[in-house]
């Protein structure tokens, strides 16, 4: 007898469809699982065998062979294990053949019970793409799946419970889609922040445009306290965004029935002592890296050069183009890897070069070392370069009366809504992601501004890079303005905001 399932396959963050194909027949008793499996589909056998057995079914003992279509293609994980017993008890006559518009997946526990795996939400777009209707997945995976509307999605929590289904005994209930929690349950706020008022715009131009910012100033400014407030201020997620996001951790396997789905935009922020593979991503399943973790949200590096060069290298080329390829042995998978990037230091290894007090004591070769381990590449790629001073004694002991991170987000709110009608033909979504076209027709500037950028130009001994990423901001700054046009107050802001000189002084 012979039996075929529709399952799904996951490469990178794009789902694929597989049929598993059942074919029992006489022999001496074997059971073979072809189709480019890895150890963990093998081991699948054993796992199935078990959970038919232990709820009273009846295994074959027969030759069996289960062919993983298409079979080119290499299968990873346990999700083929549902189907498997599927397929096998459709081919031994205990069920009827599921129709093509019905897919399944999910690991199996010798008892029968259905655990969850990663890459549900991908699997789950895969399905509605290829015309099936019906997905049986594990109950903890079925919230995320559902966020696909276009798919009607079961939560199976056992063997049992999907053969009543099935057989037409006991129906299951469908998943209904989940709720995007909202973003004003942001823990942290603005106005706990003192001072620090430049920074503050700072960011908020930075949040409005989706631009990459270094912050710079000595230990206990603040520069860490505003960076993990920058969140709050970023605005809402759309659908898609949201599906982006989900799918990367789907796959990386940090969504659960608690928090299926990403809607609050992803702030990463990894340890210095970070490996370029934990970075970029990869390992022996390609699963993604931090990069690819924070798309659509922010990447957060503190004490910025205390990471190896190799690691900070690597982000080069994913800032300029938005995603990262992973070449392996095993494979290749690109994953997305648009993210804003925030970064923080100290202007020196003691962190007090500059101050008033007179507390550094490094030379000036020391500070010059110090600044090396940031290539200038790197910082070519930063939008806002801003100097974060320290408190001195009345600002601490007034109590914060600053802006809400609310009201600063209504603003950004504003000014991302102009930028969403401004590229609403196009897939940019935010000012810092202009191309060489969208820069001509949306930063055209005057002759007065015309004139300003070409004094910062020559006296600040600026590049192509630098100067494209100016236009970006400036147009930023214009939209929190409500402005049509580049003006010059808004390109000489965006100017001083890249004229912080790392070794003035020196």
């Amino acid at each position: 007898m012979l039996s075929k399932i529709q399952s799904l396959g996951c490469q990178g963050v794009g789902g694929y469809g597989v049929s598993v194909e059942c074919y029992v027949t006489n022999g001496l008793p074997r059971f073979d699982v072809v189709g480019l499996p890895d150890s963990a589909v093998k081991e699948a056998r054993e796992r199935v065998r078990a959970a038919i057995k232990n709820n009273g079914m009846r295994f074959p003992v027969s030759h069996l062979t289960v062919n993983l279509a298409p079979a080119d293609t290499r299968k990873a994980g346990t999700l083929y294990d549902l189907p498997m017993l599927i397929g096998i008890l459709s081919a031994t006559g205990e069920l009827k053949p599921p129709p093509k518009t019905q897919a399944f997946f999910g690991e199996l526990s010798l008892a029968g019970e259905v655990r969850p795996v990663p890459g549900a939400l991908p699997m789950a777009l895969a399905a509605a793409r290829q015309g099936i209707e019906e997905l049986f997945v594990p109950a903890e995976n079925a919230a995320e799946a559902a966020f696909v509307t276009e798919v009607t999605v079961y939560p199976v929590k056992n063997v049992m419970q999907l053969v009543y289904h099935l057989r037409g005994d006991r129906r299951i209930e469908p998943a209904s889609p989940p709720k995007p929690e909202s973003v004003e349950d942001f823990p942290l706020d603005f106005s706990e922040v003192k001072a620090q008022e430049n920074v503050k715009r700072a960011l908020e131009v930075a949040a409005a445009g989706g631009h990459n910012i270094l912050l710079i100033g000595p230990p206990g400014a603040g520069k860490s306290m505003l960076a993990k407030r920058l969140p709050s201020i970023l605005p809402a997620m759309q659908r898609r965004e949201m599906l982006e996001s989900t799918e990367i951790h789907s796959v990386a396997g940090l969504t659960d029935h608690k928090s299926p789905i990403v809607s609050q935009r992803p702030f990463r922020a990894p340890h210095h002592t970070v490996s370029p593979v934990a970075m970029s991503g990869g390992g022996n399943s390609l699963k993604p890296g931090e990069m690819s973790l924070a798309h659509n949200g922010v990447l957060f590096l503190d004490e910025l050069p205390e990471f190896p060069n190799q690691v900070l290298e690597t982000m080069r080329q994913p800032l300029e183009d938005g995603e990262i390829t992973i070449s392996r042995a095993v494979g290749s998978v690109t994953y997305p890897s648009r993210f804003m990037l925030v970064c923080a230091m100290n202007p020196c290894k003691c962190g007090w070069y500059g101050h008033p007090s007179g507390r550094c004591k490094c030379s000036p070769n020391e500070v010059r070392k110090y600044h090396s381990r940031i290539s200038g590449p790197l910082l070519d790629r930063m939008d806002l370069i801003v100097e974060v001073p320290a408190l001195e004694f009345d600002d601490l002991k007034e109590k914060p009366a600053g802006e809400s991170s609310a009201e600063i987000r209504g603003r950004v709110d504003k000014a991302r809504a102009i930028q969403r009608k401004r590229y609403q033909n196009s897939k940019t979504v935010c000012n810092a992601q202009m191309g060489p076209k969208e820069l001509q027709t949306a930063c055209s500037l005057s002759p007065d501004c015309e004139l300003l950028m070409q004094q910062a130009y020559d006296a600040m001994g600026l590049t192509a890079r630098s100067y494209d990423r100016i236009l970006r901001v400036a147009r930023t700054i214009a939209d929190l303005a409500g402005a049509e046009t580049i003006e010059p107050q808004h390109l000489a802001e965006a100017i001083q905001y890249r004229t912080y000189d790392l070794d003035a002084g020196l």
